[in-house]
């Protein structure tokens, strides 16, 4: 398997891209490359820099089709950082595609491109404002912070997985915290997940980030103007084109050197990323974020 030699190579090389920033094989996509270099800028903002990088892989299927071969596999990356006398280490998983003709590549892919949150999530009619009730609870931001730390890279079986499945992933964790669910068996009203069945705003971004916004009850939240604002447990939520349609939300699982957050997220699996998501092909100059601090009962 000569195309399996040739694939071990390549996964070798991505690690060019953020070590040395060098195009890769000719293979790198535009939108992939200017995430590539606007991380490597973020890092340079931030004083921090990637002095280890780890990248390894393994393949998922590969099939034959016209007389090419298609081989799907995931790539993880753990690159370690340094901010001034802080390490940490963060974590990322890709799914993507290469095809080889006999034993040459000839193209490689993100099958998952985080560019195409910006078509494919749902959006709802979600209810702005919560239930009525008195719901007393305290939230655990050690739990949730364990929860997402246990489940980044990993699909807990007890619920369902969503191709798009960032928000979802969010409920779980901040649920592991102690929060309350509200408002089954309704889709348009409060929060919950149960029987395999789901509210909007538990596994929708834009239903989520309005529920934060408008919760009376159950999970409430109270938004803030700034990263730094945010405490490990709390939500970020992006509309990477800045038109008004909320497509991805994560969860802050730590600081770094300049107290800025660092997030969990699943649909690209990542942990500890930089909050701003410079470095995601979604990315765009239009960005806007929601900074959400749960609070209890």
């Amino acid at each position: 398997m000569s195309w399996l030699n040739g694939l071990k190579e390549h996964i070798k090389s991505l690690n060019s891209s953020y070590t040395m920033n060098v195009v890769r094989n000719g293979f790198i996509r535009e939108d992939e490359q200017r995430s590539y270099e606007r991380k490597q800028d973020g890092l340079e903002n931030r004083g921090a820099k990637i002095v280890k990088s780890i990248v390894d892989g393994r393949v998922i299927s590969s099939q034959k089709i016209d007389g090419l071969r298609q081989v799907d596999y995931i790539v993880h990356y753990q690159q370690l950082i340094k901010q001034k006398s802080k390490f940490y280490m963060e974590e990322k998983q890709e799914e993507r595609r290469a095809i080889f003709s006999a034993e040459e590549l000839i193209d490689d892919y993100c099958r998952l491109n985080e560019k195409l949150l910006l078509n494919n999530e749902v959006l709802s009619t979600q209810e702005r404002h919560g239930l009525e009730g008195e719901y007393r609870y305290a939230y655990s931001r050690l739990e949730a912070v364990r929860y997402a730390e246990r489940w980044w890279d990993d699909y807990n079986p007890n619920y369902k997985k969503f191709e798009n499945n960032c928000t979802n992933f969010v409920s779980q964790c901040i649920h592991a915290g102690g929060t309350p669910m509200t408002g089954h068996p309704k889709r348009n009203k409060g929060w919950w997940y149960r029987n395999k069945n789901w509210s909007f705003s538990w596994a929708v971004a834009h239903s989520l980030r309005w529920h934060l916004s408008g919760s009376k009850a159950g999970l409430r939240a109270k938004e803030v103007s700034k990263p730094e604002e945010l405490l490990k447990g709390d939500v970020i939520c992006y509309d990477f084109s800045g038109d008004g349609r909320w497509q991805h939300t994560t969860i802050v699982v730590a600081k770094d050197e300049n107290n800025m957050p660092l997030v969990n997220a699943q649909t690209t699996n990542s942990r500890m990323r930089y909050w701003a998501y410079e470095d995601s092909t979604a990315w765009t100059p239009n960005i806007k974020y929601k900074f959400f601090h749960i609070i209890s009962e």
